[in-house]
């Protein structure tokens, strides 16, 4: 059986406690080194999980591997929109906006959940689904930003292809070499635009597809439409009118349900 903590139950010691800024700094400014192994890109189960401090999740990581999945999307003629969620993670926030930067340079169609929110990883493959269903062009994909059970320190970055994921082996090992071969390049075949510019990537206005029963009527200002957080979708709604329920931005934040 068993032993348990003595902590459990109990509020986390101060010396267990993360720095969070100092965290931050090491995602932002630490490079990999490229010649040991542990600071390469390396996917378990779908994705690649890391620490800032170990070298092994750093901005540099995220860009290549965004890289990495636009390049897989465009060998596979993948050109649906991407939905990407994050989990409460220190990291996950810093990690998505690297991935928006990347996305928004490479032109995809990226949806993410409005006011910097928070999405559950089964709710991005639930989308893919429902967007692809009935499709057989044009189909959507996911990244989950999640180390899931990992420590607070850890980040992990996943992808989820059309089928909903997790990512096969086939497709992870693509990614993971092709991220790597960018890293050790020193990232120069990344395509990416400085944060601000991701975020002004494309218009507000436009919604792909046909007209949501949640769109609003033409006399209503565009500020005020009525959209629904991903998490909150009612099962009595087509999933395909619950798709189209916000304004499409190219690049940074395409749909903000």
């Amino acid at each position: 059986m068993e032993a348990i903590s003595p902590l459990a139950g109990k509020p986390a010691p101060k010396s267990l406690l993360v720095d969070l800024a100092r965290l931050e700094r090491e995602y932002d400014q630490r490079k990999p080194d490229v010649g040991d192994e542990t600071q390469l890109v390396s996917f378990g189960t779908s994705g690649h999980r890391g620490c800032p401090f170990r070298g092994s999740f750093n901005d540099a990581h995220i860009a290549a591997i965004t890289q990495a999945i636009c390049d897989h999307r465009r060998a596979r003629g993948i050109d649906g929109p991407l939905f990407m969620g994050k989990d409460t993670h220190a990291l996950s926030g810093p990690a998505q906006r690297t991935a928006l930067e990347v996305l928004a340079a490479n032109g995809v169609e990226t949806v993410i959940q409005r006011e910097d929110g928070v999405t559950p990883t089964p709710v991005i493959s639930w989308w893919i689904l429902t967007y692809n269903r009935g499709r057989d062009a044009h189909c959507a994909d996911g990244i989950v930003v999640t180390p899931s059970h990992n420590p607070p320190e850890d980040g992990g970055f996943k992808y989820n292809p059309p089928n909903g994921g997790p990512a096969d082996t086939d497709v992870t090992g693509w990614v993971q070499n092709r991220a790597n071969e960018l890293l050790r390049a020193g990232n120069v075949g990344v395509r990416r635009v400085p944060r601000a510019a991701s975020r002004r990537a494309g218009c507000r206005g436009p919604r792909a597809g046909r007209r949501a029963r949640t769109s609003p009527s033409p006399a209503r200002p565009p500020g005020r439409r009525t959209r629904r957080h991903l998490e909150q979708s009612s099962k009595r709604d087509s999933p395909r009118n619950q798709l189209q329920a916000g304004p499409v931005r190219r690049g940074s934040e395409a749909l903000s349900v």
